[in-house]
């Protein structure tokens, strides 16, 4: 932003330390009633009014107020975000470092085991003894071998 536009001429090419120390009728938009209603509640210069507690209090309120009316897609894209800012890249690994691979780790807490390639035999195994356990029992009831149908 250049400072230039949004002060009044005369103070124009003034240092920031200056304009913060300058009446708030050097800002463009605040003319001599204004600047003498904000007197009336202490604030004198520019410095004063960025110093004013109620007026960053308003700016954080409309900054949030933008996230309050999001889409749930917007909600849903900001929460994979979230996530993936929680993920960690281990670039001190050297096999990483040296081959230029960069690979996404998942912090533990968040790891989804169905999902986790690393873990990815051993839950294939234990899906197998599942269903060879599902098949044996089926196999017994269908047979009628003292099961209950």
């Amino acid at each position: 932003m250049n400072i230039d536009s949004i002060v009044k001429q005369d103070y124009r090419g003034k240092s920031l330390s200056e304009l913060v120390n300058s009446p708030l009728t050097a800002l463009c938009g605040v003319n001599e009633q204004q600047a003498s209603a904000f007197a009336a509640a202490g604030v004198h210069t520019v410095g004063d009014l960025a110093n004013l507690q109620i007026v960053n209090y308003a700016i954080a309120i409309k900054a949030l107020a933008g996230c309050d009316a999001a889409s749930g897609k917007d909600q849903a894209e900001e929460g994979l975000l979230d996530d993936a800012v929680e993920m960690t890249f281990p670039a001190s690994d050297p096999v990483s470092v040296q081959s230029s691979i960069t690979r996404i780790e998942v912090a533990p807490d968040r790891v989804d085991a169905s999902r986790d390639h690393q873990a990815a035999q051993s839950i294939e195994a234990h899906n197998e003894d599942a269903l060879r356990t599902a098949e044996i029992n089926t196999r017994y009831l269908q047979k009628d071998e003292g099961g209950n149908r």
